[in-house]
């Protein structure tokens, strides 16, 4: 071998290396953004803006955060450990839109279907215009029947109980006992077709109990029990051992508890013993309990394009719908405090990154009322859970930005 040929063969040896050592830096995050991140949780904890915080962080598969921060019991001095159980709320939704779409990929259902193909209960619907003299509801006929596609996007006209919606809709539906615990979706949502719709199908983004109907769809088109089909089909797969709608005595020492920040400093506990016993209510919506451990596995399956440790829960097509823009052409984005969002099937969207702390355009993500927040980054492969039990809506919303700057912001 000449000498030049031999130079040659060092250089492409030596360049190759300083490629492989730029893309196994690369597949790490930062640890001075890791440790701003633990920092911060720790001052809110250690300031009584939070009782106690879990966040979990993997990039590329690999969990490179998983910490612990306060108390998941504040009154007994109880440490928050990373196996604590919570109170997920809204971070069920992607979960039951992952069941629907299982359903999806067997070919039971189109995006396009009227809901009352599958739900006869919802057909004819009528749409709220106003109200009478009375005070009865004033209403027009809707212009077209929901489809599927509007109720995992929430344009449907469907619309939430107080305090999330407001007015006469939403009163008719805790009239009806709408999302209460004791009765099942069977019960509950065919009585929906009796309750106006709040707006015309298609025309506007309103966050809403749809998901509790998808759920609810789920039965209908599996003939089980909505609980059954997400065990068997989502979480004993997974190995999501802790995620369920109640929390089993043996387990209920790990639930943590949630609070509210009193006038007077510190913290008031604010929840109650329903998330212990069995619910009649499967919430589609809002109903499961579980850890950031198990819910990392659900999202890393979502960033693997449907399969996690060689089990395919969905297909990359169906997983891909799930992270696409699903709302009516006429809709450029949803409520103001998700700046730079549309929406897919379940998920928020980022779809500028500019709006939204840096966040790569195409991060879907959700959280739940107590404040637990997670996102899945396709573009760096992050995902990050973070699980808080915290009634103050506004300091949720801004610790999730705080977060999402601490992580992408240079």
């Amino acid at each position: 071998m000449s000498r030049f040929h031999y130079s040659v063969r060092l250089t492409l040896a030596f360049l190759a290396t300083l490629i492989l050592s730029s893309s196994l830096v690369a597949a790490e995050i930062e640890q001075s953004r890791l440790d701003a991140i633990a920092a911060d949780l720790q001052a809110r904890v250690d300031a009584g803006k939070l009782s106690g915080v879990v966040a979990m962080v993997a990039k590329n598969g690999k969990v490179q955060m998983n910490q612990a921060f306060g108390y998941q019991n504040v009154e007994d001095k109880v440490p928050m450990t990373t196996d604590s159980i919570f109170r997920i709320f809204s971070m069920t939704k992607p979960v039951t839109g992952t069941a629907l779409m299982i359903l999806h990929d067997e070919g039971k259902f189109q995006l396009s279907d009227p809901v009352e193909k599958y739900i006869p209960e919802l057909a004819n619907l009528q749409v709220f215009t106003g109200e009478n003299a009375d005070g009865s509801m004033a209403t027009e006929a809707a212009d077209h029947p929901m489809t599927i596609r509007e109720l995992v996007s929430h344009t449907g006209g469907l619309m939430y109980v107080p305090p999330l919606s407001s007015g006469p809709v939403a009163s008719a539906y805790i009239k009806a006992g709408i999302l209460g615990r004791d009765t099942t979706l069977a019960q509950q949502i065919p009585k929906l077709g009796d309750i106006p719709l709040g707006y015309q199908p298609g025309t506007q983004w309103v966050y809403s109990i749809s998901v509790d109907v998808q759920g609810y769809l789920v039965e209908v088109l599996s003939g089980q029990p909505f609980d059954v089909f997400l065990k068997e089909r989502i979480f004993d797969p997974l190995g999501m051992v802790d995620t369920s709608f109640y929390v089993t005595s043996d387990k209920a020492s790990r639930l943590a508890r949630q609070y509210m920040p009193a006038q007077e400093g510190g913290l008031t506990r604010t929840d109650t013993g329903a998330f212990l016993q069995k619910p009649a209510f499967f919430s589609g919506g809002g109903g499961l309990t579980s850890t950031a451990s198990d819910y990392m596995k659900f999202a890393q399956m979502h960033l693997n394009g449907g399969i996690l440790n060689g089990t395919r829960i969905l297909s990359e097509d169906a997983v891909q719908i799930m992270r696409s823009n699903q709302l009516p052409v006429n809709l450029s984005g949803i409520a103001n405090i998700y700046p730079g969002n549309v929406f897919g099937v379940d998920f928020a969207i980022v779809d500028d990154s500019a709006k939204f702390n840096g966040a790569p355009k195409g991060t879907h993500w959700w959280w739940g009322i107590a404040g637990s927040w997670f996102w899945i980054d396709p573009v760096e492969n992050v995902v990050f859970v973070g699980m808080i039990q915290n009634d103050d809506i506004l300091y949720s919303i801004q610790l999730h930005g705080a977060m999402r700057n601490l992580m992408y912001k240079p």
